[in-house]
């Protein structure tokens, strides 16, 4: 995670909340939209990310009004354009190169899902125990 004031490596879960609040701003600021919660899971060298209300206003206005090809469409291709930028956060925040990215969107459900997979898994500091 690029943070040059510390020396130890973050843990799993502040990479989690840096990466999930990360993917918020990205749909603020290149889509316009405000996304629902984003569940980011880190295992060894795979993300998972789940996001809630995902869906812009456009693409329900085409299911909506029965165009719904054209909504996957337009999904597909801004998932196309959003890949670059995900795989630029990613690389940036876990400091490991991304091999590959599966994304997939259900209009019904207004969810994203995205498996990215890393070049090897990113380095953690232990979460500090509870006594």
């Amino acid at each position: 995670m690029d943070n040059p004031s510390s020396t130890l490596p973050p843990t799993v879960g502040q990479l989690q909340r840096t990466l999930a609040q990360r993917f918020q701003r990205l749909y603020r600021e290149q889509l316009n939209h405000a996304t629902g919660k984003i569940t980011c899971q880190l295992l060894d060298d795979k993300l998972l990310l789940v996001i809630e209300d995902s869906v812009t206003k456009p693409e329900l206005l085409l299911v909506e009004t029965g165009e719904t090809e054209l909504a996957e469409k337009v999904r597909a291709d801004l998932a196309t354009a959003l890949r670059p930028q995900i795989v630029e956060i990613t690389e940036k925040t876990l400091d490991r190169q991304v091999i590959d990215i599966m994304a997939d969107a259900t209009l019904e459900t207004g969810r994203t899902g995205i498996v990215i997979i890393l070049s090897s898994p990113p380095e953690l500091r232990s979460a500090a125990k509870a006594s």
